[in-house]
């Protein structure tokens, strides 16, 4: 006999059944969802938000602006994991919009700043500009999806490598040697040592 269902697993089951019932045209599957996944999402919206220099883009905002996005466009729902992991990517994407519009108004002031300790490591650069980490990742995500979307959803997402592994479909040590490369190569592209090209190793 297997051991019984944590309540955590019980949650994820529950999620990725509405999940694939949404995708299936289940419009009352959607507001089934909403009040599962919300408070992890306000979560990994204040995560998001956290050190960035500017109370103007409130945590409720931003769930709410990313979940519209989702909305839009269901996918073909994997597991809870890959619903956090997309909505990470929506939530960098609201922000983003968010701050370079602000970055326009100011004319040429300076953007708003996003401190990377908590999330990625405790060492230089500990705060940059939000939008030059965007960049970077953009520039990353050309030579290496993959660590891309890691970074993404750790630093963005908050997820554990664990989690990280199963929204991604491969191994925890996959996952431990893409994250520490590609956070090695942020780092240095933050701080002015790298050249914008170049490929990440493995």
């Amino acid at each position: 006999m297997g051991s019984p269902e944590t309540p955590s697993e019980r949650s994820g089951g529950e999620v990725t059944g509405l999940l694939r019932a949404w995708k299936a045209g289940d419009a009352e599957a959607l507001g089934r969802l909403l009040p599962l996944v919300y408070d992890e999402l306000h979560r990994l919206a204040e995560f998001r938000l956290r050190g960035h220099g500017d109370d103007t883009l409130q945590p409720t905002v931003l769930v709410n602006e990313a979940f519209l996005r989702l909305v839009g466009e269901p996918l073909d729902w994997q597991n809870r994991a890959h619903f956090f992991g997309v909505a990470s990517k929506a939530m960098r994407n609201v922000a983003v919009d968010y701050w370079r519009a602000q970055a326009a108004l100011k004319r040429g002031g300076h953007g708003v700043r996003v401190d990377l300790t908590g999330a990625v490591a405790a060492v230089e650069p500990k705060s940059v500009d939000v939008l030059a980490l965007d960049a970077a990742l953009s520039r990353l995500e050309r030579m290496s999806p993959q660590q891309a979307r890691i970074v993404e959803l750790r630093f963005f997402g908050g997820l554990a490598l664990e989690e990280i592994a199963v929204a991604l479909d491969c191994s925890r040590s996959t996952v431990d040697r893409d994250w520490r490369v590609a956070k090695a190569w942020l780092f240095r592209e933050l701080s002015g040592g790298g050249r914008g090209g170049g490929t990440t190793e493995r």
